[in-house]
């Protein structure tokens, strides 16, 4: 083969990716699911929905339907881990598609996209770098969209018990780390008695994490990944835009610091930022996690 007609070949296959992630991946949703032995023997199993980063427009009509159809889950509990919308006119629409599951009892926490409008980017930076911490100027309603998310409890920075199916669990969220808005220290100590300690963060930085960790959390749910968005085939994601480590970026894993080890959820996300409006390898997903009583 000549190499002219390899680099047309080439060029085939390249074009032909790119309209895939574009026109195709985005649109393919799909629920995962997971079990999760972190409650105490003899509890009643508890349904969590996990969802994160739709990064949402009001035109995005597919992603506000996928989200439309998820109180046919009936979760015990919804976790909103972030990066919801993209623009001001967003926060109507998402207000509609999240009618019927709002009768479920939930808990939120913020991303930067939450605050920030998206600005164009070069998407091979993030093969090098984490995307920069940009100066905090929130341009977005970003107290509307917490009126819309009531009566969900916001954890930006926060803590709630809830008492869910006869197990009482303690729920505390960050702001987002990714622009150093989270305050873990005011809420650090270990969880109240008989309770079980869930995480609630949008991005997974390795200090967050840790801080949970140390204090007896079960599990730790965030998003802000994208699950890698482009990712190689049996490979997996080539970066996490934090620091944490590629291996993780989607999925359910094991977060361990000194000789505490917790369970730890991140969301591939049911979206993508319209700055970079593409997936490959990844579907958007939410997470449908079981947590069940401890071996």
């Amino acid at each position: 083969m000549g190499i002219g007609k390899l680099f047309r070949r080439l060029g085939v296959l390249s074009l032909g990716c790119f309209l895939y992630g574009v026109f195709i991946e985005p649109y393919q949703y799909r629920v995962r699911r997971f079990r999760v032995p972190i409650l105490p023997a003899g509890a009643a199993p508890i349904r969590v929905l996990h969802i994160s980063d739709a990064h949402l427009l009001a035109r995005n009509h597919s992603r506000l339907n996928f989200l439309r159809a998820l109180a046919g889950l009936e979760p015990d509990l919804v976790v909103c881990t972030g990066d919801m919308i993209s623009e001001p006119e967003a926060v109507d629409a998402l207000d509609v598609a999240l009618e019927r599951l709002r009768q479920f009892p939930g808990v939120f926490v913020f991303g930067s996209s939450d605050y920030v409008k998206p600005k164009p980017i070069n998407p091979l930076k993030y093969l090098f770098s984490p995307s920069a911490r940009r100066k905090f100027e929130p341009d977005l309603p970003y107290e509307q969209l917490a009126q819309t998310l009531a009566p969900w409890h916001n954890l930006n920075n926060r803590q709630v018990e809830l008492e869910l199916r006869g197990t009482k669990l303690e729920l505390r969220g960050t702001n987002d780390a990714h622009v150093d808005l989270d305050d873990y220290a005011s809420l650090a100590g270990p969880p109240a008695a008989g309770a079980t300690l869930i995480g609630v963060t949008h991005a997974p930085y390795q200090r967050v994490l840790d801080e949970l960790t140390s204090d007896g959390a079960r599990l730790i749910l965030t998003g802000h990944t994208h699950g890698g968005q482009v990712c190689v085939p049996i490979y997996g994601a080539l970066v996490t835009n934090c620091d944490l480590p590629s291996e993780q970026a989607k999925g359910l894993s094991r977060w361990e610091t000194g000789e505490h080890t917790a369970y730890l959820h991140v969301s591939a996300g049911v979206g993508q930022s319209p700055a970079a409006p593409f997936r490959f390898s990844c579907p958007p997903e939410v997470t449908l996690l079981t947590l069940t009583p401890r071996r």
